[in-house]
């Protein structure tokens, strides 16, 4: 059969899908980096911060604490955002918010500082929650491994901005302000790599399940135990972001040690992001990798208890693997007990607003145990008991069943 003039061959519209693909992959993996680093980057600079304006502890921990705030209450909002807009616009605005937030706090002001945060979750929260359903959408055969690359990538940001933000301030010389507006660069290769996706996009029908809201998901049961597995995922990230360098100092280790021992436990979380998908896609049950992750989380924490001066970098790679694992766990399960992107976008919202809301106060409230009681003993033991309800809703979310309702 002769072919038309204006018809493609198979093998250039089959190289051109493939390479369609790869681009949108390297898209999420951009933004998936962008979605800590302008979070991160203020804790290496904290102490020039309040050095510099004169703040106090407890204004300088809203720098960190009003962005994890924000995405708990404005994630509710972010599928209506993204129905409205498309879910690629409503990104690239994200991202275009993102660079506007970090931009702000350059301005000589405390109330910039802090508004800039709050503009930086506004667009984290929009971007955290819509991702996960452009994987579900773009990748439905593989969400699996796209799940664990997003993950990895969460992590590999935080662990950039951890470990870079300081030596580039000091070889740039630059002030804490430059040093954190330096991250919104991230974010404008984060607009530019995103802006053939929205035309892309722009082209496509839309089907008319796609633009129809999910009703009744916050009383579906398996929607409640992925929300759970997640805000206990989030509970303990955060918690031990704030807390491990004291706990290990207290325990006798020198201050700039314990701070490493931070860095190299989300080194090595990128690798338990990593691997968990691609152990799942090799038919390890997810089931056996919450309770593994659990497990792995609550040993750390024991061994922290328990002998923190003696294996510490082994107690640190426990925690780091446990919650890397637990962390790609909970977006693999927003994908993948959601039947479509839409259902998806609901799943993630909803197990967000809970999980951040309760993250943002896990670290006060750790804090707060640590002085009633005058030592680390019980705070630890809190951080191990949270293993048990972890195992419970990770089973539950572990089970093949949708969280989903007729679509109305």
């Amino acid at each position: 059969m002769r072919q038309s003039v204006n018809e493609a061959p198979p093998e250039a519209t089959g190289a051109a899908r493939r390479g369609s693909t790869v681009l949108v992959a390297v898209s999420v993996i951009l933004l998936a980096v962008n979605l800590r680093p302008a979070l991160v980057a203020v804790s290496p600079l904290l102490g020039n911060i309040r050095a510099d304006t004169g703040m106090s502890a407890t204004t300088a921990g809203l720098l960190t604490t009003l962005p994890v705030v924000c995405f708990g209450v404005l994630s509710p909002f972010a599928p209506r955002i993204g129905d409205r807009l498309g879910a690629n616009v409503a990104l690239l605005l994200a991202m275009v918010v993102l660079v506007a937030g970090t931009a702000l706090r350059l301005l000589p002001s405390m109330t910039a500082l802090l508004l800039g945060s709050v503009v930086i979750g506004l667009a984290l929260a929009v971007a955290n929650v819509l991702l996960p359903s452009v994987i579900k959408r773009e990748f439905p055969s593989r969400a699996a491994l796209m799940s664990g690359v997003y993950s990895m990538s969460m992590f590999g940001g935080a662990a950039l901005a951890a470990g870079v933000t300081v030596p580039v301030q000091h070889a740039a010389d630059l002030g804490w302000r430059a040093a954190l507006a330096f991250w919104g660069l991230l974010g404008v290769a984060g607009v530019l790599v995103w802006l053939p996706q929205v035309s892309r996009r722009a082209g496509a029908p839309a089907r008319v399940a796609e633009n129809r809201p999910v009703r009744g998901l916050w009383r579906h049961p398996v929607a409640w135990a992925v929300a759970v597995f997640f805000t206990g995922t989030t509970l303990i990230f955060y918690a031990s972001s704030a807390w491990l360098p004291t706990m290990l100092t207290d325990a006798g280790l020198p201050s700039g040690t314990a701070g490493w021992m931070l860095s190299f436990m989300s080194l090595v979380a990128i690798a338990g992001a990593f691997f968990t998908p691609i152990l799942t896609g090799r038919n390890v049950p997810s089931g056996v990798l919450v309770v593994l992750s659990a497990l792995l989380t609550m040993a750390g924490f024991a061994g922290v208890l328990t002998a923190p001066e003696t294996a510490t970098y082994l107690w640190m790679a426990l925690l780091g693997l446990g919650q890397g694992a637990m962390l790609s766990l909970s977006v693999l399960f927003f994908v993948l007990r959601a039947p479509d992107a839409r259902h998806t976008a609901q799943l993630s919202s909803m197990s967000q607003c809970a999980g951040y809301i309760l993250g943002s106060v896990g670290p006060s409230a750790v804090g707060a145990v640590h002085q009633w009681t005058g030592d680390w003993t019980v705070p630890l033991v809190v951080l191990i008991v949270l293993g048990i309800p972890m195992i419970w809703s990770g089973l539950g979310s572990a089970r093949k069943r949708y969280a989903s309702y007729e679509i109305t």
